[in-house]
């Protein structure tokens, strides 16, 4: 009598689902041992496998709180007869890394975020994602990998951190660092200094401006990768878990309808999220960030196309570092929707363009219901008819310093021009040292190079820099250009991303202290004082060596892209 072979296991599972290749049919028999292990039952093996993309750590408030987020959004899989595995990747505090050789670190770990996140959504043969984002590069590292995916995927917000308070009024991370340059410029005593770094941080959560975490919250709504008001929740707000638990429950239905990014990412959804940045005057490193993303979904994005949407979308709300307010504040008053309904009403907005809920955006504007801002008593948000700025926060500037442009957020006075000799330094180190020691007069242009993607490597964010000078008294009368970045908690005279940079031989490159340099805004320009063969003749011996050999910075020096196109290092989502 011939032994008889077990049936084959059916668990009724969708068969197209990418899970079924580790837990269906017989021969994956040691694949489910695995995963009963862990707890995991049959209902579990039979149903969608959702990942939970969590970059937890002590590292920073932005991130200190996430497991208790990523606890929520595993409990809203489960409850939606999903099967959640949570997994970690990597975090950098931007604002703990701010101002040593560290920040380096920052933009790399966006390309690291993605690719791991990336390779165990490959590797485990998960059908669906939640992506968690606290700190400044978990926003974009994490939708890039669900963009190269391609897997049914909800974004999900850590939320922000509260304001602290000090000498009776509301307070930031970005006071602490202008503190710093008020100290140098014997306008702040340190006890005050001490007193004000005590009280700045009250708790979890991303730091609290319309700075680059915030920004980039807000545009994943605009995007379509998160529910509209997800958002503004605080980090310390029962508000967040729901939102947590909603974006489980949304994961599973995504699966079920096989909702995928590129069924939702479109230009219009871009568009939608610079028309947004500009109107809410989010931070320069969106602009990095949407590049790079949109490279990842193959969406031709031109960096140009910034000055578009700002031409035609004002400035409606002023938040910190412009402003006085802070993401709670806007939350308060009906949150990212009452500006996307503003923009909408305006005919600024795409409305028809699809969400990862199945929706439109217009339909789930109408769903919401959010108030007017015409309704809303507050003084930081103004109506589409009478904005702060009739052109949004960002400008991209050409011209022969900047042949593939340079990027601006204006804050303050909108008119700005400057004519005037330039002091170039070579990395960030020098030019605070100039700053610290007072040197710094009305009128100056200081130029920063050597600090791109590939020169530095990893384009550091120079908000120590851009501090001391606000702290001095200086944001709006001294220039500042680098090929680095400047902080989403900068304001004023900065311009960043200057492209090509100097590592390549940009002609950031061919700058020498008294060159005669340009910056108009109104006409869009950054220029230098010199004729094309002069720079040419300036640039012939250049030959930049890279200050790393070896590790993880040695392969970035190589790796990445322009800043004009995203920084991005997939060699499959590089154009020209």
């Amino acid at each position: 009598m011939s032994k008889q072979e077990p049936p084959e296991r059916d668990s009724g599972k969708d068969p197209d689902l990418p899970s079924n290749d580790v837990t269906e049919g017989t021969e994956r028999a040691p694949h489910r041992a695995m995963f009963r292990a862990m707890g995991y039952d049959d209902q579990d093996l039979s149903s969608p496998m959702v990942g939970v993309a969590n970059p937890a750590a002590d590292i920073t408030p932005c991130n200190v709180h996430l497991d208790d987020v990523a606890e929520s959004a595993y409990e809203g899989i489960d409850n939606a007869e999903g099967m959640p595995i949570e997994f970690g990747t990597i975090t950098i505090s931007d604002a703990i890394s701010m101002g040593t050789e560290g920040m380096k670190a920052s933009l790399i770990s966006r390309e690291i975020i993605a690719d791991s996140v990336e390779l165990v959504t490959f590797g485990e043969r998960m059908d669906g994602l939640v992506v968690i984002g606290g700190c400044d590069k978990n926003m974009p590292g994490m939708m890039m990998a669900a963009i190269r995916t391609d897997r049914p995927s909800v974004f999900l917000y850590g939320g922000s951190i509260m304001p602290g308070e000090h000498d009776g009024r509301e307070v930031t991370i970005q006071n602490v660092f202008e503190g710093v340059g008020a100290v140098a410029d014997g306008e702040m005593s340190e006890d005050e200094l001490d007193d004000l770094e005590r009280h700045a941080c009250p708790g979890a959560g991303s730091c609290g401006g319309m700075f680059t975490a915030n920004t980039m919250a807000s545009i994943t709504e605009a995007l379509g990768f998160a529910p509209l008001g997800s958002a503004s929740p605080p980090a310390e707000n029962e508000q967040r878990y729901d939102v947590a638990r909603r974006s489980g429950e949304l994961a599973v239905e995504a699966v079920q309808e096989q909702r995928k990014p590129s069924d939702f990412l479109t230009k219009d959804s871009f568009e939608n999220a610079i028309a947004l940045q500009v109107a809410i005057g989010g931070s320069t490193n969106a602009v990095l960030h949407l590049l790079a993303m949109a490279a990842e979904a193959g969406i031709d994005l031109d960096i140009e196309e910034f000055n578009e949407i700002s031409a035609r979308t004002p400035k409606i709300a002023n938040l910190q570092p412009g402003g006085e307010r802070v993401m709670n504040d806007l939350h308060e008053v009906g949150g990212v929707p009452v500006v996307l309904k503003a923009l909408s009403d305006a005919g600024l907005l795409h409305d028809d363009a699809l969400t990862v809920t199945g929706n439109t955006i217009g339909e789930e504007l109408e769903a919401v219901d959010p108030p007017a801002i015409e309704d809303i008593d507050v003084d930081y948000l103004h109506t589409v008819e009478k904005p702060i700025h009739e052109r949004g926060a960002i400008r991209i500037l050409t011209g022969n310093l900047a042949p593939d442009g340079a990027v601006i957020k204006i804050t303050g006075e909108d008119h700005l021009h400057h004519e005037g000799p330039v002091r170039v330094f070579e990395g960030e180190e020098d030019a605070m040292a100039y700053v610290q020691e007072g040197k710094v007069e009305s009128g100056d242009v200081i130029a920063i190079r050597n600090e791109g993607p590939r020169g530095g490597p990893g384009m550091r964010e120079m908000l120590g820099v851009t501090s001391a000078v606000a702290g001095q008294g200086h944001a709006e009368d001294v220039a500042l250009f680098t090929d680095g970045r400047f902080s989403g908690a900068t304001r004023g005279f900065s311009i960043g991303h200057v492209a090509p940079e100097a590592y390549v031989g940009g002609p950031i490159a061919a700058l020498e202290d008294g060159d005669t340099v340009t910056i108009d805004i109104d006409n869009l320009e950054l220029s230098v004082d010199l004729t094309e063969e002069e720079l040419e003749e300036r640039l012939e011996d250049h030959e930049a060596e890279p200050t790393y050999d070896n590790g993880v910075l040695a392969k970035y020096h190589r790796d990445f892209g322009s800043a004009a196109n995203g920084a991005v290092t997939n060699p499959g989502a590089q154009w020209d």
